[in-house]
């Protein structure tokens, strides 16, 4: 029995497609290595996001697929992450950052900043390098629910370091700002310091630059639409009719504003007593899914009424929401993570790069 040839490998390859960027795995220069040895293959696949929601499905495709080769009996794939850029680079704006992801909701109250932070951390937890931009200047949170407030950042060659709390590059004006004092702001010294945030913080290079908005649809996300290229936006929500009506409107204008929704993400979903194991849907549930399909946006999943989320963002350890959780609320998390990511790597399909491949 003759061991099979390299080619045959390449043609077997390119009937598998990656299921979300529906390309073949070649195309889009996801084979970095192969090497045959006997009845063995070993891969090297390179995927577009660390947390990629459909790695095992991958994984099973490809080892159908060289399996129908005669000859080929077992199949070991090592894997590594690239995470593709999305938007143009600039040398002036984010130039190290390859997708910024605005996180908003159409009214206060929703759990917006906890789905950015879970977001952030959750994407570094799968490997990428994240930063989390608090762009809620009127309520800034992300200092507490990260465990720095009351530090300062420093200043290195004009520019502002941002503090990194467990891994995650944060920047806030609530390092600027004693935590009691209301910001009586207009517009216009809302945008300046968006814009500070964007062209004088030294984020470097990330994979993933998160942005917390104010609820609404005021200035601050009409500043970030148009000051610089977005991947998408991710609109949080919860179920009662009352924060879907405002949902609908911040999907909206993202459309208008020429900013892809990347899907709705549906918080406070539903609580599950841990003692007799009874689930309440006390806001109603399913109705983020229903928008969704609705407005032709994707339903990115949805998150649980739980008390270690708030503990533990209170206590500024979003880390421990990953550890200390109920494993419903982690896998529960996790989805929202690996959907959001999926959607990222759609965003930056035409990105892809020509294919180039070692064979051994």
């Amino acid at each position: 029995m003759g061991v099979v040839s390299r080619d045959e490998i390449l043609t077997q390859l390119r009937t598998v497609h990656d299921p979300e960027l529906n390309k073949d795995l070649v195309t889009l220069n996801m084979v970095k290595q192969v090497a045959v040895e006997g009845s063995t293959v070993r891969l090297h696949l390179e995927l577009t996001t660390p947390a990629c929601p459909l790695k095992d499905r991958i994984r099973a495709d490809v080892e159908q697929a060289l399996k129908r080769l005669v000859g080929v009996e077992t199949v070991e794939i090592e894997w590594s992450a690239q995470v593709r850029s999305s938007r143009p680079a600039s040398p002036t704006q984010l130039p190290g950052v390859k997708n910024v992801v605005a996180v908003g909701a159409g009214k206060g109250g929703v759990g917006k900043s906890t789905a950015a932070v879970l977001l952030a951390y959750g994407l570094h937890r799968c490997g990428a390098s994240v930063g989390l931009m608090d762009a809620d200047v009127y309520g800034p949170s992300i200092p507490t629910m990260t465990g720095v407030e009351g530090a300062r950042p420093q200043v290195r060659d004009n520019l502002i370091v941002p503090l990194v709390a467990g891994g995650v590059k944060i920047m806030s004006i609530g390092f600027m700002v004693d935590r009691d004092k209301a910001l009586i702001w207009r517009g216009p010294m809302a945008h300046g310091v968006i814009k500070q945030f964007l062209e004088q913080v030294d984020w470097g290079e990330l994979d993933y630059l998160i942005v917390d908005l104010p609820p609404g649809t005021g200035d601050v996300p009409l500043t970030l639409a148009q000051t610089i290229p977005m991947t998408g936006a991710v609109v949080i929500c919860t179920p009662q009719d009352v924060a879907l009506l405002d949902a609908r409107r911040a999907v909206k204008m993202y459309e208008q504003l020429n900013v892809a929704c990347l899907g709705m993400i549906e918080n406070m979903s539903y609580y599950l007593c841990p003692k007799c194991g009874h689930r309440d849907e006390l806001f109603d549930h399913g109705g983020a899914r229903s928008a969704a399909a609705e407005l032709g946006v994707p339903f990115l999943g949805e998150i649980p009424l739980n008390a270690r989320i708030r503990i533990h963002g209170d206590d500024g350890r979003p880390e421990e929401i990953f550890t200390q959780s109920p494993d419903f609320v982690r896998e529960a998390i996790d989805r929202v993570v690996t959907n959001t990511a999926g959607q990222i790597s759609i965003r930056g399909r035409l990105q892809v790069a020509v294919p180039t491949l070692t064979v051994e």
